[in-house]
């Protein structure tokens, strides 16, 4: 078997911050590795110059849109995820704070591991890997939120975040600066602000110009435009003689398919990807999945408002996506979002921000809103939605959680399993967005799912298949190890088992190179 083209040590399912790293540190240790995308591979004149070109940006395949970008809509979240050779980090912010203390202290896996220090050491390698350094330039919508930390007299929580992008000299050419040499050629950031449409000057530090580009040197292959719909032990038992797993076209009418054998599978589909596949086996091929599957979703408790200026002096689409953080009290920060000029899409999915306990009653408020100042929305309407507009992402590391099932066609649902359902009406966010908008004049919008149905939006879900100390409290051990199969990992956000309340794409890196430190070389 081990001489057959179709089988592989490890088949990685999924391409983001847990599938990458997974496919260097395995291809490192000597393993024959496969890493299965659904998405596309996007060279930097592949992305769209503007979030109008829907084509290029949104993956909705059934509207033959293959881009980076997909908006999952639930009875209790709207999800914002990524698609494509690289995962989320194609339309990620690029931001990558370390969580505080809580995170590490909190959720099914604190009992697990002294995890705030032997987290430490993997924080500072996926650091060093992405690229990471704190943004080097402020413009008008982080000199506005600077402007809120003095107002609020706490100045000093106003911070630089790092981000991953090259900054070097602005659109000059260098010779990979990450790895002597071994990586692909950059251009320092000219600061578009183009960063969540895809990066298309070659700054961005994405997954496939660091992780995934030196597993490609090491042998690693990458099937893209491929979806997994099966996986099945080949022992019929816990697939301790390997698996085999089924794939199928993700983006042609006629979907061929084909199979794969390998001895280890790493699931790295994102919360999305992961769990509504591993839900789905559940039901036949992977009976002994834990039952704990689908539970401890959570979102980071975030909202995002978006505060459009009446100035017209003002740029809010200068800068990278997000260059400026706010650390507003214990369990809380606020961020500065922008998009790039012309790449004004989203003005049409927003409504006047209305606060209420119901959709009457917000309506009613948006009405007065609207009825007070008229001009004004009219202005917002009318004018360049990104260069007038700042989104601010609010996040808490506040508890509350969800729990995924499959409803009868096979899709997911969402239900309340812990704590209070996420909601956009958050006291402390409203409060700061009435600031924010008082310091740039201007008026502030949200989703209409928001206002209409009092859906909040997220572009972190984690969870759903969290860490425990046997399978009655988790799906998959401290070593990510899923229980009760053999050489089965679960490597990305749906391993997540407590709220940040940060970006977490670092912390899936991190927690991701702590697995794969966790496994043998081959020839060992």
């Amino acid at each position: 078997m081990t001489n057959n083209s179709n089988h592989y040590d490890y088949i990685i399912i999924g391409s983001g911050f847990g599938g990458s790293v997974s496919a260097l540190r395995l291809s490192e240790k000597g393993y024959k590795v496969l890493v299965i995308e659904k998405g596309k591979w996007f060279e930097a004149n592949d992305f769209a110059k503007t979030n109008w070109n829907l084509k290029k940006w949104l993956w909705m395949p059934k509207l033959r849109f293959f881009g980076i970008m997909k908006m999952s809509v639930f009875k209790h979240i709207v999800v914002v995820s990524g698609t494509g050779v690289g995962g989320g980090s194609l339309v990620y912010a690029n931001t990558l704070p370390i969580p505080k203390t809580p995170f590490y202290k909190t959720g099914s896996w604190a009992a697990l591991a002294d995890w705030e220090n032997d987290l430490r050491p993997y924080y500072q390698t996926a650091l060093k890997m992405l690229g990471a350094s704190p943004n080097q330039r402020l413009y008008d919508g982080d000199l506005a939120l600077k402007q809120l930390s003095k107002n609020l007299n706490i100045g000093n929580q106003f911070e630089h975040p790092n981000v991953a992008v090259y900054f070097g000299k602005e659109n000059e050419k260098v010779r990979d600066p990450y790895f002597n040499g071994k990586g692909p050629d950059r251009v320092g950031c000219n600061f578009c602000g183009g960063c969540m449409t895809g990066c298309r000057h070659n700054s961005k530090n994405t997954l496939d110009k660091n992780y995934l580009y030196l597993a490609q040197q090491l042998g690693a292959e990458i099937l893209a435009e491929n979806e997994v719909y099966n996986v099945e032990p080949l022992d019929k038992l816990a697939g301790k003689t390997g698996y085999k797993i089924r794939v199928r076209s993700s983006t042609k009418f006629f979907k061929k398919k084909r199979y794969f054998t390998a001895n280890g599978l790493v699931f790295s589909g994102g919360v999305l990807g992961t769990v509504k596949l591993l839900l789905k086996l559940k039901l036949k091929s992977l009976p002994n999945l834990s039952d704990k599957l689908g539970d401890d979703i959570r979102t980071n408790n975030e909202t995002l408002i978006s505060v459009s200026t009446l100035d017209n002096n003002k740029d809010f689409s200068k800068g990278v996506a997000i260059g400026s953080l706010l650390h507003t009290d214990e369990h809380s920060h606020l961020e500065i979002v922008r998009y790039s000029a012309g790449s004004g899409f989203w003005r049409f999915s927003h409504l006047p921000l209305a606060i209420g306990k119901n959709t009457p009653s917000r309506l009613l408020n948006m009405f007065v809103n609207v009825l007070k100042s008229p001009l004004s929305y009219l202005k917002i309407y009318t004018k360049s939605w990104s260069k007038h507009t700042a989104v601010l992402l609010f996040m808490q590391s506040i508890d509350s959680t969800l729990k995924f099932k499959r409803n009868a066609f096979g899709s997911l649902k969402t239900s309340v399993s812990f704590g209070v359902k996420p909601t956009p009406n958050i006291p402390e966010s409203i409060e700061l967005t009435k600031k924010y908008a008082e310091i740039v004049n201007g008026k502030a919008t949200s989703f209409a799912l928001e206002s209409l149905a009092g859906i909040p939006s997220t572009a972190h879900i984690l969870g759903g298949a969290v860490m425990g100390d046997e399978a009655s409290t988790g799906v998959i051990n401290k070593n990510n190890e899923v229980f009760n199969y053999e050489n089965m990992l679960v490597v990305d956000g749906s391993m997540i088992s407590a709220n940040p309340g940060v970006n977490p794409s670092l912390s899936i890196t991190a927690i991701a190179e702590h697995a794969m430190a966790q496994i043998s070389d081959k020839s060992l």
